[in-house]
């Protein structure tokens, strides 16, 4: 069992941080606030969670390497020389000339955003050698539902799963379960309740949780996810905070933003002041005030990455220096 009040033992103390593996795409994301999509302009920004995450994450102060797929055209070029850009390990991001990059557009919002999905190169990742050999160096392993949803990728993420749990590694789940990109027929909830008990920690958002579960209390949702067999459930409320359970306690935490300019990217955030403080040797407790300190920094800024500090400089801000 997680304790809030203990750091959490990674395995391979001198390797590389994270490894997230999922997809890394273009969002285009509109220059003004609307929900109906009537606005005429809209910025590119790099994108997908894993990535995002990965991106924060160096600017943090941890290491982190992707496990994606691009597409053999100029937007695949570019989202590969903004990992590198950041000093961010691409090798085992996979350049296929079959596919375009896939790519999604999103609302501004200061709500939920709204996306459309344009898939093309992002689900064909591949289980290669390159790949198990950068797993077997991590720490921690991130994935979300993006490379579930569709075949082969799903087959490469359930042998990440099961290299990691063979090597006890830390393994992570972002649950962002939307209909929308699962094949027509396809059993996606049940898929993704099926993996939970294969997971070590999973960050679902009110919307995800009832996307999975329908319209009920966050109670509810904490108490399935655990029944389903995840062993730390945080589970985000938007401006109400957040509640995290280890199975045997629950915590409250409240929301340290002040402002939102773009929620897009808020769950990416607190991801990865998560990850850099449970890397650093921080307690749970502590790694979960980190991130949402993390998350309150990005929300002043459109785009799913801000221009992060080092997560030393995070603390001075939020006050979050020990004792």
């Amino acid at each position: 069992m997680f304790n809030f009040d203990h750091p959490i033992e990674l395995q391979n103390s001198n390797g590389n941080d994270l490894f997230m593996a999922g997809e890394i795409l273009i969002d285009m994301i509109s220059a003004d606030y609307t929900d109906d999509f009537t606005c005429s302009t809209y910025q590119r920004f790099f994108g997908g969670s894993p990535s995002n995450i990965a991106m924060n994450a160096k600017k943090l102060g941890i290491q982190a390497i992707v496990a994606s797929a691009v597409g053999g055209d100029g937007l695949g070029s570019y989202l590969i020389n903004e990992l590198k850009n950041a000093g961010i390990d691409t090798g085992c991001v996979q350049r296929l000339a079959d596919y375009s990059t896939s790519m999604v557009v999103v609302t501004k919002s200061q709500a939920t955003p709204t996306p459309v999905f344009y898939r093309g190169a992002d689900y064909h990742l591949s289980y290669t050698a390159e790949l198990e050999a950068a797993l077997l160096n991590s720490k921690i392993v991130h994935f979300s539902c993006w490379p579930l949803s569709r075949t082969p990728a799903r087959g490469t993420i359930e042998k990440i799963i099961t290299t990691a749990q063979m090597n006890r590694l830390l393994v992570c789940f972002d649950p962002n379960y939307h209909p929308m990109l699962w094949e027509n027929g396809e059993d996606g909830v049940g898929y993704v309740k099926s993996l939970l008990g294969r997971v070590d920690i999973v960050k679902p958002s009110a919307d995800d949780a009832e996307r999975l579960f329908g319209k009920q209390t966050p109670e509810y949702y904490m108490e399935t996810f655990l029944e389903l067999g995840a062993k730390l459930v945080i589970l985000t409320l938007g401006k109400d905070g957040a509640l995290v359970s280890n199975g045997s306690e629950t915590v409250r935490f409240d929301t340290l933003a002040t402002s939102v300019a773009d929620t897009t990217g808020a769950g990416d955030a607190f991801w990865s002041g998560f990850y850099a403080a449970v890397v650093q040797g921080h307690t749970i407790r502590q790694a979960l005030t980190l991130g949402f300190a993390v998350s309150a920094y990005k929300l002043k800024y459109t785009g799913a990455i801000a221009d992060l500090p080092k997560l030393e400089v995070i603390k001075d801000m939020y006050g979050l220096r020990e004792e």
